[in-house]
């Protein structure tokens, strides 16, 4: 863990955006964004394959949230609207080299992970 890095978080009122970023080893296939609120089980959030051609979402920010990858820079973005109280957690960037035609959505399939970037969103 702790070989990808997130950028991006911060404290917004709700109702606001923000934008996480995290660059994915050369190898990735999916790569996946993952919350963690205190006292709370690491929960799926969102999820893209190689050539973006999919993605899932959580139910809680389908509609709200946007995951996109950018081949040429080598990036991996998830665009946050329309934000609630509910949504502050700890955000963690995963990436795996496991393949499928979907992206992949559970949480032990994903092996490197970053350190976790905090968001705060207050009513």
């Amino acid at each position: 863990q702790g070989q990808l890095e997130e950028s991006g978080g911060g404290l917004v009122q709700a109702g606001g955006s923000l934008r996480l970023s995290c660059t994915p080893s050369r190898s990735s296939n999916s790569m996946g964004w993952f919350r963690q609120a205190p006292g709370k089980e690491r929960d799926f959030v969102a999820c893209i394959n190689l050539n973006g051609a999919s993605t899932s979402y959580a139910d809680s920010v389908k509609g709200r949230f946007t995951i996109s990858r950018d081949s040429a820079k080598n990036t991996v973005s998830l665009q946050m609207n329309s934000l609630k109280p509910e949504d502050t957690a700890l955000y963690y960037c995963a990436e795996t080299r496991l393949y499928d035609r979907t992206c992949i959505r559970a949480i032990g399939d994903y092996f490197t992970w970053g350190q976790g970037t905090q968001v705060t969103v207050s009513s």
